[in-house]
């Protein structure tokens, strides 16, 4: 089974409250309130975020947190791998030699590209999926059209009204 941590869901959902403020600075304390996640959480998601340019920051009396650009220019795929790293679904798609050290048979895999070609299947989908696409509300057929969309290799999902 292919799960998301804790921490990148918990991104999506204070992502999302943010995406309903309407480029409105929010707190810390605010987030926590509004989504019932405790603050040293919400923290720590906040600063991963920031350091992926997902968020601003702003200090002071009246600072707080607001999307860096529109919830429509960013993807569900930014923002797991701002929490968890680069998408891979086996250790050996990874990037970081550490990871494909933990396959004893990596370099005789036959199955390696091919893995690779579903990873780049899932992470095109992600990315065809924005915050704005999940923070609205859909309808069921909707939200299929959309995947089957992500899924065929569009740029970006249909959007109905």
């Amino acid at each position: 089974m292919i799960r998301l941590t804790n921490l990148a869901d918990y991104a999506i959902v204070l992502l999302s409250q943010m995406a309903r403020e309407k480029n409105q600075l929010v707190s810390a304390q605010y987030l926590s309130d509004a989504t019932s996640l405790p603050i040293p959480t919400i923290s720590k998601i906040l600063g991963a975020l920031g350091r992926a340019d997902i968020l601003e920051s702003h200090r002071g009396l009246k600072g707080g947190f607001k999307l860096s650009r529109p919830a429509s220019d960013i993807s569900v795929a930014e923002v797991i791998e701002a929490i968890e790293g680069p998408i891979a679904l086996t250790n050996c798609i990874t990037t970081h030699e550490e990871h494909s050290k933990d396959c004893s048979i990596v370099d005789l895999c036959q199955l390696r590209t091919s893995w690779n070609i579903v990873n780049a299947a899932i992470k095109d989908a992600l990315h065809g999926v924005s915050l704005e696409d999940i923070t609205m509300p859909q309808s069921p057929d909707s939200l299929s059209r959309q995947v089957r969309s992500a899924i065929a290799g569009n740029n970006r999902p249909e959007t109905t009204a």
